[in-house]
């Protein structure tokens, strides 16, 4: 019997090279086997809500009924509830006026901020829709400017309840006729308040009676509490505000933005624009955060608390806070440091499918997060989205904090002693934005801060960074480097930025 030929040397081994190279690509490269490659999505999922055919979903408000439904209102002024088993949506209440904010008492009743009121809304036969229509309050101006926007409602739990007013736009004119006293002293500027209280938040007392809170806001989209009862508004970057900021509102203070001052009790009969930028600055309370320009926000929106007691991660007790004009949210990081709040803010869920446009936030009772995207006009999205966390924790700054010598930033995770111990993976630089009238500010006194020393926790979890130069009224920003779990996680997120105002001695804030 014939044998057959041998296979030459180069032939066998052209055979077994395409086995050989695909065993190569199937093993773990060292680098994948020490330094695993896992993203975002692999801790939060993000579900895109089906919205009704012909709604035109610019969402203006979410709330969620004990029962799990969501209630949503829409710029064209359609109030509606959606029930997650069923995905179906119903209609509750319609022809409202740019309603951008809604808190729903129960599932047969809904107060509503639209432009001219704040309304309630009432299912009084219980079939499902809103028959009866309440002027609750509208005891403020109305020019008809179209920016004169209206936000919230948000209660407290004494039963008072907060709403926010945005200031004319000098983009377009005032109607003829007006509600509410005109005072031509409040009209000059880019951003005005020719009506009362056009810049304000306001307070709604339990006996109906709306009272002045808080002035010297531009653009506030929204507001919201933290765990302790205190009151917080992002406002839009804008003339008046060098970036777009975070307050720790409190009543009877003034927040920056001259054009309220109008209409505050006792102030001179005057334009408050013909005093000197040195004399208005005197009169406002700084910002707790101020978000870095594009680096963080463009326009922050709705504030909200993580009370969902660790369904949605590691986050807990901390607040987040909507970006409309970046595909992410902001995880927000307070503390009170010489009687003042201030503290970081860091970007979330970059990486996810979340649109832009991140408007209005609601926590669902399973600890789900429903977002609602807006464009209104200028950049963002529509639609709205629900976020679920996976069960696994990623590896994040889960908080940051002051110290006299540097800061003190905390993982979720152990961290790995040889990455975290490098001074070189921890880069600081600082800057800060003026104050002055003109359309935002640039970055100024820009400079690098060295790490002269890291020190870690016993318990792995907290990196312990002595700076070479602390100067309150600054924002230190931190861009972190490859920086490692024990169990070699990857860092999400190297970002994170610290407002501070006030140093841990006691020292003041400076007003560069």
């Amino acid at each position: 019997m014939k044998k057959p030929p041998t296979a030459s040397l180069s032939t066998r081994f052209g055979r077994l090279l395409p086995l050989v190279v695909a065993a190569l690509f199937s093993l773990p490269s060292a680098a994948s086997r020490h330094f695993p490659a896992d993203t975002i999505t692999d801790y939060y999922e993000v579900e895109n809500i089906a919205l009704p055919k012909g709604l035109t979903a610019e969402t203006g408000g979410l709330d969620v009924l004990p029962d799990g439904r969501l209630v949503a209102c829409f710029h064209r002024g359609e109030v509606m509830i959606y029930d997650p088993k069923s995905k179906a949506w119903k209609l509750f209440a319609e022809g409202l006026h740019d309603p951008l904010g809604l808190l729903a008492i129960s599932p047969r009743e809904m107060l509503v901020m639209q432009r001219p009121e704040l309304t309630r809304l009432r299912d009084t036969n219980g079939d499902g829709v809103a028959d009866d229509y309440q002027t609750v309050t509208d005891d403020f101006g109305l020019s008809g400017n179209y920016h004169e926007f209206a936000f919230g409602p948000i209660r407290d739990k004494q039963g008072n309840i907060f709403i926010a007013l945005n200031t004319a736009s000098n983009g377009a004119g005032i109607f003829p006729e007006v509600r509410g006293r005109l005072d031509t002293l409040g009209r000059p500027g880019r951003m005005y308040s020719c009506v009362p209280y056009r810049g304000w938040i306001m307070k709604l007392t339990p006996d109906g009676k709306l009272h002045p809170f808080a002035s010297g806001f531009r653009s506030p989209n929204s507001i919201g509490f933290d765990a302790a009862g205190n009151l917080y508004a992002a406002d839009n970057q804008g003339d008046w505000l060098g970036t777009s900021k975070l307050y720790h509102v409190q009543e009877g203070k003034h927040y920056g933005h001259p054009a309220s001052l109008v209409w505050k009790e006792g102030f001179p009969d005057i334009n408050p624009l013909t005093l000197p930028v040195r004399a208005l600055d005197s009169l406002r309370t700084v910002e707790s955060i101020a978000f870095p320009h594009s680096r963080i926000a463009n326009s922050p929106t709705q504030p909200v608390l993580d009370e969902t007691g660790g369904k949605f991660g590691p986050f807990a007790g901390k607040m987040l806070i909507g970006e409309m004009d970046h595909p992410y949210l902001i995880r927000l990081m307070l503390e009170t440091v010489d009687g003042q709040m201030q503290g970081a803010c860091a970007p979330f869920l970059a990486g996810t499918a979340l649109r832009r446009g991140n408007n209005r936030l609601a926590f669902a009772p399973d600890g789900s997060l429903y977002v609602g995207q807006t464009d209104h006009g200028w950049a963002g999205a529509r639609g709205i989205q629900r976020i679920r966390w996976k069960g696994k924790v990623p590896m994040e700054v889960a908080d940051m904090k002051l110290t006299p010598t540097g800061f003190d930033l905390t993982f979720t995770q152990p961290l790995d002693p040889a990455t975290a111990s490098e001074v070189i993976n921890f880069q600081f630089k600082r800057y800060y934005y003026e104050y002055h009238q003109a359309y935002g500010s640039k970055q100024f006194d820009l400079k690098p801060v060295p790490v002269t020393a890291v020190r870690l926790s016993a318990d792995g979890k907290t990196a312990s960074l002595t700076l070479a130069e602390m100067k309150p009224g600054y924002i230190y920003e931190l861009e972190m480097g490859p920086i490692r779990s024990a169990t070699n996680q990857k860092l999400m997120n190297r970002l994170v930025c610290y407002t501070l105002n006030r140093l841990k001695k006691g020292d003041r804030p400076s007003n560069p």
